[in-house]
């Protein structure tokens, strides 16, 4: 056998390391192969399965590795329906009572014979039990409510405007903080009782630690009652199919909406005669023609700059920013809902310049309460050269549909209209969601 084959199939021989030494012979200097074998540990955290390509000499890691990997590491955002993923709280009292209860039926080791190291032992285990039935739970809670900033657009717009913004993460940062100082406190005085000299002592210090974790979680605790609060908000928030085609009611606070989503759907809202009736998004379901569809109620926009504007409009903003909708625009001529027919017009053309994409169906409601002369308020222009206003002071805008729910004038009407929109909404929304699957598959 050649030097050279001999040195190739030693170099393949695993868990060994080779050494050369000097043979003198006739000839002159040889390198004898010597083998020196080894205990060998293997430790494999996981497959290396990155490939790597030769780049002026040096291995360069693949960019599709590299794409793979930052995919991998990257979460990714949610889809709707993360609220009702939310795992459930248990009230402070009740997480510390439980845990005080398990601590301290925990016994020492068997087989102790001597007083002193059996109490040691058994005041450090108790100590160390009540540590993990506090920290394990506040765990849980951190891991299992959602980063907002992998939610939907839509639920982080709720979390936001709900919550308020950061408090989510505020009381999320209140819990870990506490389950820290649990864990750390916990661990301290476990390994003091495991240093006492006396039995007496070991006593002393376990009631002292306990005493001190327990009025830790007193004082901290209600940081698992805010997010208990916060849970209990959260899953009581509309569930939303994306793939459903939703309707959305958008208009000025106390112009009928409400009363056209009794009407059209399953949903039953709140109505009474003051501004902001509709305290939050409520969804409803509309069966037409033997399909299923879904109504959303928001609360009325006000006229001002979004700067001005409160929660409550910015929940009817979030809902037609995120959520693919069609809109159905509800105005009141009738001078009863509190604002200018003037006033709805501004906001009207803002709401329908800012939310173009979407398709739209206007409706003029209380159309029975509508005079033959326009309503103009002490604080309108009369004499305004616009002849857009002074048509929609009449007649509302262009294609508009009167309907009266007390009389019911135009509610089958309106009925066919909705169903006609919201078809031409599940074409929309299939041909998105066709785009997005060419899209996802390679080329």
């Amino acid at each position: 056998m050649s030097g050279t084959s001999g040195l190739l199939q030693l170099w393949q021989v695993p868990s060994s390391s080779l050494f050369f030494g000097r043979s003198k012979l006739s000839k002159g200097l040889y390198l004898v192969p010597v083998r020196v074998m080894y205990p060998m540990s293997c430790f494999c955290k996981q497959m290396q399965t990155t490939t790597y390509a030769i780049v002026k000499g040096s291995y360069v890691s693949n960019p599709q590795n590299q794409q793979e990997n930052k995919e991998k590491l990257t979460p990714k955002v949610e889809n709707v329906g993360a609220f009702q993923k939310l795992p459930m709280v248990m009230p402070s009292v009740d997480i510390l009572h439980s845990a005080l209860r398990k601590a301290k039926r925990v016994s020492p080791t068997k087989g102790i014979a001597n007083a002193a190291k059996r109490e040691r032992n058994k005041g450090a285990k108790q100590l160390d039990a009540l540590m993990k039935e506090l920290a394990v739970p506040l765990r849980t809670y951190k891991e299992n409510f959602p980063n907002k900033k992998y939610l939907h657009p839509y639920e982080r717009s709720l979390i936001e405007l709900t919550l308020g913004d950061g408090n989510y993460e505020d009381v999320l940062g209140k819990l870990e903080a506490l389950r820290k100082k649990v864990v750390s406190v916990g661990k301290e005085h476990a390994s003091l009782c495991a240093k006492s000299l006396s039995k007496r002592e070991a006593e002393e210090r376990l009631n002292e630690g306990l005493k001190r974790i327990e009025e830790i979680f007193d004082g901290d605790g209600k940081a698992v009652d805010e997010l208990l609060n916060i849970a209990k908000t959260l899953r009581a928030m509309p569930v939303v199919d994306l793939e459903t085609p939703t309707l959305c009611l958008v208009g000025a606070p106390n112009v009928g909406k409400s009363s056209l989503v009794r009407v059209l759907s399953t949903g039953k809202p709140e109505i009474c005669n003051y501004p902001f009736t509709t305290r939050g998004i409520l969804m409803g379901h509309i069966n037409l023609s033997y399909q299923n569809f879904q109504v959303t109620d928001t609360p009325g926009i006000l006229r001002r700059s979004d700067e001005e504007r409160n929660n409550l409009e910015k929940l009817t903003l979030a809902v037609l920013t995120h959520l693919p909708t069609a809109v159905l625009y509800v105005h009141d001529l009738s001078g009863e809902c509190g604002m200018s027919p003037s006033d709805q017009f501004v906001i009207y053309k803002e709401m329908r310049e800012r939310f173009s994409s979407h398709i739209w169906l206007d409706v003029v409601s209380k159309c029975d309460l509508l005079q033959a002369s326009p309503v103009i308020f002490a604080t309108d222009d009369c004499n305004v050269d616009n002849f857009e206003l002074v048509r929609y002071r009449k007649m509302g805008p262009d294609g508009a549909l009167n309907v009266s729910v007390k009389n019911e004038i135009g509610l089958h009407e309106l009925k066919k209209r909705v169903y006609e929109l919201l078809v031409s909404q599940s074409e929309r929304i299939k041909n998105q969601k066709s785009k997005e699957e060419e899209l996802e598959v390679p080329s």
